[in-house]
């Protein structure tokens, strides 16, 4: 019975969490018709809510902003619309914050997460999984040795974690992609792929 039962987890436990994860994003970008007058609505012209139209609007909207930026008049466009932002303090502050992040992970030529690297942390006797960052100029005229700056995210939620400074001759360059190192943290190294030697950062 243990088994059958186990077994019958293993089958709907990854389904109702796939499931629940669709209905999250879909109904999240579904409130994106709410942006449309009331009489646009499909519910007010079809008589009936349709899960999913929200996203398709979503994804028209996107890529008819990258359409329209491509262009010269787009560029103005958008310079002027930064130029506005830029005027006012504390929305300055977080559009480009968010902005600089977002350029570096989504655009081709972007620095995030050069490298995956094995960092001592939380305590001396301990690894961690850490990626590679820009280290800020400024940071490393202060610093007696060479350092790399990092970002060790935390589990099973990467979008959070700590940044930290710290010599690169204390560092292991792990050979394998960020996807990889990010399924390892997210699944809390359930999930693997087979070994691939470690390669020691030199100083």
């Amino acid at each position: 019975m243990k088994r059958y039962f186990i077994t019958g987890l293993l089958i709907w436990v990854p389904l109702g969490i796939t499931i629940w994860a669709l209905n999250l994003i879909i109904s999240t970008l579904d409130q994106s018709l709410l942006l449309l007058p009331m009489h646009w609505r499909p519910e007010a012209w079809l008589g009936m809510r349709i899960p999913g139209l929200g996203v398709i609007l979503t994804i028209a909207v996107i890529f008819l902003s990258g359409l329209v930026t491509a262009n010269m008049l787009g560029q103005r466009l958008l310079q002027f619309w930064e130029a506005l932002l830029s005027r006012i303090p504390v929305v300055k502050s977080i559009y480009y914050s968010v902005k600089q992040v977002s350029d570096s992970l989504f655009s081709g030529n972007g620095d995030a997460f050069r490298k995956v690297l094995l960092v001592r942390y939380p305590h001396p006797q301990a690894w961690s999984i850490a990626f590679q960052t820009n280290l800020p100029g400024e940071v490393g005229q202060h610093l007696d040795a060479e350092h790399v700056a990092v970002f060790i995210p935390t589990t099973p939620s990467p979008v959070n974690g700590f940044y930290f400074f710290v010599k690169k001759s204390e560092t292991i360059e792990l050979d394998i992609s960020v996807d990889s190192a990010l399924k390892y943290i997210v699944s809390m190294g359930v999930v693997s792929s087979p070994e691939k030697p470690a390669i020691p950062a030199h100083s």
